[in-house]
């Protein structure tokens, strides 16, 4: 699970937006902190947060000014900008700052949890050693722009990292497999896995077969097919 500290100084918001990412799947709130202050001392005693949703405005500093102090102290907890700050000052200084993304007030539940999931998208993408080709890279540094952003080739609310990841799983998998098997082996919910087993059979890239068992309906089974549309 990803660990995130939610940062904003109204008490109301910071719970609204806790419950956002309590409702998104692979995270967790680890704490919430109402001032410049009180996100330093959270971070000094809590190491193991991943992500830190940080407003700008705070009653005893900036947002920014917190993630100079982060670093200052050599912490390299990533963050995401949650702020109605949107001059573009202040946008190039978190930027600048290392911030990974930037929201701006007011946003929906659907906007900060594109963000979070893109999130894990990187992180997924990031993770082990090898290389990368130019094109995986692309999407490396695109993942946190949303489903919408993709390369061409991937539908619209989509996202190219996500169908790389599930390509992957099917490539190194000795047969065919469920999408429960396929959610559990890439981090994703049920849910996704499904939706992005579909797509990659549209595209004639996953072979579809029938498990037939006891009783009940037949299980759905995804092999690799090969190809490279979608």
């Amino acid at each position: 699970m990803i660990g995130v500290l939610v940062v904003d100084d109204d008490v109301r918001v910071a719970a609204v937006n806790a419950a956002y990412v309590e409702r998104t799947p692979g995270f967790r709130v680890a704490g919430r902190a109402h001032s410049a202050a009180g996100a330093l001392a959270f971070l000094a005693g809590h190491p193991g947060v991943d992500l830190v949703l940080m407003d700008h405005y705070l009653p005893d500093g900036t947002g920014l000014s917190v993630v100079a102090e982060l670093r200052e102290r050599g912490h390299q907890t990533d963050v995401i900008m949650v702020t109605a700050a949107r001059d573009l000052a202040t946008v190039r200084a978190a930027m600048r700052s290392g911030a990974l993304q930037y929201l701006v007030k007011p946003f929906s539940a659907a906007g900060l949890r594109a963000k979070l999931e893109g999130y894990a998208e990187l992180r997924r993408a990031l993770e082990g050693d090898g290389e990368a080709e130019q094109g995986r890279v692309d999407r490396i540094f695109g993942a946190l722009g949303g489903a919408s952003a993709g390369p061409a080739g991937v539908p619209k609310g989509h996202s190219a990292l996500t169908a790389d990841l599930v390509r992957d799983v099917l490539r190194s998998a000795t047969g065919a497999l469920s999408a429960q098997e396929v959610a559990e082996r890439s981090g994703l919910s049920r849910q996704t896995a499904q939706r992005y087993l579909k797509l990659l059979e549209s595209a004639g890239q996953v072979r579809l077969g029938l498990r037939y068992g006891d009783a009940g309906r037949p299980e759905h089974r995804y092999a690799w097919a090969g190809g490279d549309r979608a």
